[in-house]
């Protein structure tokens, strides 16, 4: 099934803002099956058992491919599986999303904390402010955090907390190193949650990967600019020679 792309979306806006995305694909090439598949919905924020929901809920031998929370996601689900998925793809993904001495390319432990303390006090002001950030960088960045939010699933407080404490617990640093398959990681280059020094970061320590940075977009480029992205992994799939 390399002819078969799973998407997995960010943390708590749900699956809409890589509809376009997935639709533009569609359109550069029919023999390409994508589908979009929810985050499980789990009160652990344990790596492992996010992984053993997806692992046993997702088809093998497709390529595997997300957003933020979702790349990192799909980067240790394709580590785990080796030889069992066809490729990886991210979408302003880190390696790590909080920063640390050894990946200061990342977001503050500070601010983290502080915005997850906001999700305890207030999960819905919360996740207005998220769209807001994801936003930030986009060319209109208020129609484009409107729409993300207007798409935003209901979603319980203690499963969105549970999501925010795994993004604090992933590092996809050996996950990525392990897995053999080939590998697309892309950036956005005025991303309010992500760096853009991570694409650097990633380079040093996997400098045989295909990395691109999107100037000039947000966040939230897979839904601001989905012909662009598209583009961009169309590419590379026909490089991979899945084309």
């Amino acid at each position: 099934m390399r002819d078969r792309l799973i998407l997995l979306p960010g943390w708590g806006l749900g699956t809409a803002p890589l509809q376009a995305l997935a639709d533009a694909l569609r359109g550069l090439d029919s023999r390409l099956h994508v589908q979009i598949e929810p985050l499980p919905l789990l009160s652990s924020s344990d790596p492992a058992d996010w992984l053993d929901e997806l692992d046993a809920s997702l088809p093998e031998d497709v390529w595997l491919g997300g957003w933020s929370l979702g790349g990192m996601l799909a980067a240790e689900l394709a580590a785990r599986r080796g030889e069992r998925c066809s490729g990886l793809l991210t979408l302003a993904s880190n390696l790590r999303f909080v920063a640390e001495p050894g990946w200061p390319a990342a977001m503050s432990a500070e601010t983290f904390n502080a915005f997850r303390q906001g999700g305890a006090a207030d999960a819905s002001a919360t996740l207005k402010r998220f769209a807001l950030l994801c936003a930030q960088g986009a060319a209109d960045a208020r129609a484009l955090s409107r729409q993300l939010h207007a798409a935003a699933p209901q979603a319980q407080p203690e499963l969105l907390l549970a999501g925010l404490d795994l993004l604090a617990n992933l590092d996809t640093r050996a996950a990525l190193q392990a897995f053999v398959g080939p590998q697309l990681h892309l950036f956005a280059g005025q991303d309010a949650l992500v760096p853009a020094g991570a694409a650097q970061a990633l380079l040093a320590l996997l400098p045989d990967v295909e990395i691109g940075l999107i100037d000039n977009a947000s966040h939230a480029f897979a839904l601001e600019r989905p012909h662009e992205i598209a583009a961009a992994i169309q590419a590379f799939l026909h490089e991979a020679g899945d084309d």
